[in-house]
């Protein structure tokens, strides 16, 4: 039996699975790895765009080098579809390189649960457009997206 618990738990409803996400949602946009991590079962697997890995380790290596990359990283998920013990994500995220070229990333993530509500797969594709400063429009301080903020469908994204 694990100790560690990540409500809320499988099976999901429309109001768990909405808060699954944007606990999700949270944790990613406060940029801090090991708290992301925490997040996954401990043999988690994972795909991400073309990089497959699993373990809390390989996780929290993941994400350090994601987010020395990706600077004023800021993302936005929502709900697509859910079951007992998984999720269906959509989201959009907006970054710089240390060129300050800034990107919106669009993807698709496909969550597993176990009993515990830790994640124990993740299958993430996304794909990068280049766009100005001038089209930015996530536009929050860093940390979490405040509750005014609009959804993606609001963005019109």
């Amino acid at each position: 039996m694990s100790l560690e618990t990540k409500p809320p738990f499988p099976p999901f409803t429309l109001e768990t699975a909405g808060q699954k996400i944007r606990a999700a949602e949270n944790a990613w946009n406060s940029r801090d790895p090991a708290r992301c991590a925490q997040a996954y079962t401990v043999d988690s697997t994972w795909r991400n765009r073309a990089e497959f890995f699993s373990g809390r380790e390989a996780i929290t290596a993941f994400l350090e080098r994601k987010w020395a990359a990706e600077l004023e990283y800021r993302l936005i998920k929502e709900l697509w579809a859910f079951t007992d013990d998984r999720i269906a994500v959509r989201f959009a995220y907006e970054w710089h390189d240390a060129a300050r070229q800034w990107f919106r990333s669009y993807g698709n993530e496909n969550w597993q649960f176990d009993e515990y509500g830790l994640m124990r797969q993740r299958f993430a594709s996304i794909n990068d457009l280049a766009i100005s400063e001038a089209d930015r429009l996530f536009h929050w301080p860093q940390g979490p997206r405040p509750d005014g903020h609009p959804s993606l469908s609001e963005l019109g994204l």
